[in-house]
């Protein structure tokens, strides 16, 4: 593969991701903007309550559709159809296992799932109704995540971000129709994040349902091998998830105590700034894994070093110009979602803004390094790049830096967690460096 093939490749296969993520993070952003409209303070807290859990169910059908794509990518490179095949219908069967679970405890928990998040008498029915619906949503959910990646690495990724893109404008379009002509508040924004999907999984069914596709439904015995190493190639996606929800919830409580509901919905707005931002990083390493897999499983070695580079590079210009913008712009930014013009909702996000996003360059590394590990079949280091940015060092890092520094140490507990992070995964990629490296194999 020569060098100006492979830079054509990352561009059109990255830059398509990139579109398709910040496209699915805009489902929570789009809510956000027109609940922060339509219903003020408290409803733009009780959707920051809501949150996590669409992390946990996107992160549930990253886990498969990543996990499943991966290999299913590794095994057409080697030629093993029929394997391919069983990965996807191993991926299939799983999702609409998690689908079942989702959906029963929005159908009986929801109040109770509310309460556990921190919903109080204020929040509590709106965050409820988010949470019911949106568990209710979660088959459509899982499925587009899936046949989304598989799309992406069966060869089109055009298609893929079309899907997700498609998506994201109709829940723009519907938030506005049901908050305000329709007057459905909370449970519209919610109706119009569940259907997205739905038009996602649409949009992708002319190859999906297509002669063309690569990968197709096999009558199989559930092997645990097969379910093992989808789910073991999928963790670092789940955790990058997680970790966010991980963090909403930490944060949330901390400022709960230190600040109140005003202050949990200036942290609503930085926080789905944050789903943006990373959807990049995660769109880069999304656009990557099937590059890094290919070459991979057939022996190309330098073109991994060169991707890795390609992609490490991009997520630091990225930074770099984003970070100008949050620093300079962020009283404006601010002011977009405080519909009531709080002064003290104005002042806590705006101090936000300019320093939680401090992180961004190193969790851009994190975040690319967990996939491309996972993409070279390096389980573990995958894994522990995620679980460390995702609750082993951020959980120990908020509570201490809360309790010393109060809000200021909130803000700051998350770039200080991911640079921490950044350093370890730098170390294990050198760790690994005979194994992903030990000569070049171009064809």
């Amino acid at each position: 593969m020569t060098t100006q093939t492979l830079r054509q490749d990352f561009g059109r296969y990255v830059s398509l991701s990139v579109l398709g993520m910040i496209a699915v993070s805009c489902y929570i952003l789009a809510d956000t903007f027109f609940v922060a409209q339509g219903l003020g303070t408290t409803g733009l807290a009780a959707l920051n309550l809501a949150i996590p859990v669409y992390n946990v169910i996107h992160g549930t059908g990253l886990l498969l559709g990543m996990g499943g794509a991966t290999k299913f990518s590794i095994l057409k490179s080697q030629g093993a159809h029929r394997r391919a095949d069983s990965v996807f219908t191993h991926t299939l069967g799983m999702a609409a296992a998690a689908a079942a679970v989702f959906a029963l405890v929005g159908a009986l928990g929801a109040p109770q799932l509310a309460a556990l998040l921190g919903a109080d008498g204020e929040t509590a029915a709106m965050t409820g109704t988010y949470l019911r619906v949106l568990l209710l949503f979660a088959p459509a959910f899982l499925c587009n995540d899936v046949l989304v990646c598989f799309v992406r690495n069966d060869g089109a990724p055009q298609l893929a971000m079309a899907a997700t893109l498609s998506g994201s404008l109709a829940n723009v379009v519907m938030d506005w129709f049901f908050i305000f002509p329709c007057g459905m508040g909370i449970f519209g924004a919610v109706l119009a994040t569940g259907f997205s999907p739905v038009i996602g999984v649409i949009v992708q069914s002319p190859h999906w349902l297509g002669r063309r596709r690569g990968f197709h439904l096999r009558q199989v015995r559930p092997r645990l091998r097969t379910a093992g190493q989808v789910l073991a190639l999928g963790v670092p996606s789940l955790l990058d998830q997680l970790s966010g929800a991980v963090v909403m919830i930490t944060f949330n409580t901390l400022i709960l105590g230190l600040t109140g509901n005003t202050g949990v919905a200036a942290y609503g707005v930085v926080a789905n700034l944050s789903l943006v931002v990373l959807s990049v990083y995660t769109g880069i390493a999304q656009g990557i894994q099937p590059l890094v897999s290919r070459a991979w499983g057939q022996g190309q070695r330098a073109a991994l070093q060169r991707l890795l580079r390609y992609a490490l590079g991009t997520a630091l210009v990225f930074s770099a110009a984003l970070y100008l913008v949050f620093f300079l712009g962020a009283g404006p930014i601010a002011g977009v979602f405080n519909s009531e013009q709080d002064p003290a909702m104005q002042a806590i996000a705006c101090q936000g803004l300019r320093l939680y996003f401090l992180a961004a360059p190193f969790a851009g590394v994190n975040i690319i390094l967990a996939v491309y590990f996972a993409s070279v079949e390096q389980a573990v280091p995958a894994q522990a790049v995620s679980l460390l940015r995702g609750v082993l060092v951020i959980l120990p890092m908020a509570v201490a830096l809360a309790a010393a520094f109060g809000m200021v140490g909130v803000w700051v507990a998350f770039p200080v967690s991911e640079a921490l992070v950044a350093l370890v995964a730098w170390a294990l990629l050198r760790r690994c460096r005979r194994t992903l490296y030990p000569a070049s194999r171009e064809s």
